[in-house]
């Protein structure tokens, strides 16, 4: 990873030295670097290859660091394309006026579990505040049991699993939890990183993989897992879990509840694209949705750099966003009118 990493910086420092690109050059032969969401890093892995057949000579690295990562790489210029499930907050975007948090697409979060022999188990937000608070400790507690009439839940002690790293799925995760918690609202908060209550059991894992292997290794345990991990997650025994939504009916995340979600907030999207989509409104709208984000300083070291960011970007935001790609994924399209949005944003960088 830190060899991939400083080649990135090595190859940012070469496009930024007067006169190594000449100005007329092929925008695909300039070396961009991308880092950050683990949760957006499978999609980049299929667009990279498809983008650099149809580009000769585009060179693009790209890793998985976290969206915490991403977003800190992107705002010190080590990085040209910042990945970050978590769109930049309002103190950030202050402090750095040239940063913009551009979607690149819509993905969702599973609450995934380890309970051998249960499938179909619904929660609601309330419960899984809970039990991160410490709260809810057994799953045959009473809020869970009446949520799951008819299922005989085991009197075994809950192992919830957070993220150590800073995470755009903590943002979104704890984003869900604010909204569904008075008490989680007012204390923990949301964001990248959170201090997370001590809960006897719990544990903290790395990235996706690292919340997928520690989930997979841990029985009655619970987890947030990016839903472009959800095969893996099948894969692995997990199961995922139906969450209660804002009209009331527990839905999974699945092609159509993710749509559902995007397109009742599609039109209320601002100008810079700044928007939670927790808890859309909308009968089958799965409640923990997200734009993935590329957060982008509009101003690249040079010209040639900021065109080669641009056409990949457009790229990404037109034929990216292909169901092609996404379905693999299981992430879905932008809406038209937040690929307008998109593309206007893409203009800026210079």
């Amino acid at each position: 990873m830190m060899n991939l990493l400083r080649a990135g910086a090595a190859a940012l420092a070469i496009t930024v030295a007067a006169g190594v690109i000449p100005a007329q050059a092929d925008a695909a032969s300039v070396p961009l670097v991308e880092t950050g969401s683990s949760l957006l890093y499978p999609l980049f892995n299929l667009w990279v290859p498809a983008y650099s057949a149809s580009h000769p000579g585009a060179d693009i690295t790209t890793t998985s660091t976290g969206s915490g990562a991403g977003i800190a790489q992107s705002l010190k210029g080590l990085v040209n394309i910042g990945a970050s499930d978590a769109y930049l907050p309002d103190a950030m975007v202050k402090a750095h006026p040239n940063m913009l948090s551009i979607p690149l697409a819509i993905s969702s979060q599973a609450i995934n579990y380890n309970l051998p022999g249960i499938t179909g188990l619904k929660l609601s937000g309330p419960i899984l505040a809970g039990i991160y608070e410490g709260k809810i400790t057994k799953w045959n507690d009473p809020a869970i049991t009446a949520a799951n009439p008819g299922v005989t839940l085991p009197d075994h002690v809950i192992i919830p699993i957070h993220r150590l790293d800073g995470s755009g799925d903590t943002f979104i995760f704890t984003q869900y939890l604010s909204a569904s918690d008075e008490n989680w609202g007012a204390t923990i908060k949301y964001g990248t990183s959170v201090s997370w209550p001590a809960v006897r059991g719990a544990l903290g894992a790395k990235g996706n993989s690292g919340m997928l292997a520690a989930a997979k290794a841990n029985p009655y345990s619970i987890a947030y897992i990016g839903v472009s991990f959800a095969d893996d997650a099948a894969k692995a025994g997990l199961g995922q879990a139906a969450l209660l939504n804002k009209a009331g009916n527990y839905v999974v995340p699945t092609e159509a509840t993710i749509s559902a979600a995007a397109e009742s907030v599609a039109n209320d999207t601002p100008a810079d694209e700044r928007i939670s989509m927790i808890f859309s409104p909308g009968a089958q709208a799965y409640p923990i949705v997200n734009y993935e984000y590329a957060i982008i300083n509009a101003r690249q070291p040079s010209e040639t750099v900021a065109g080669a960011v641009r056409d990949f970007l457009t790229w990404a935001i037109t034929e990216g966003n292909s169901m092609s790609f996404l379905k693999q994924v299981h992430f879905v399209p932008l809406p038209p009118a937040v690929v307008e949005l998109s593309k206007a944003q893409i203009t800026k960088i210079k």
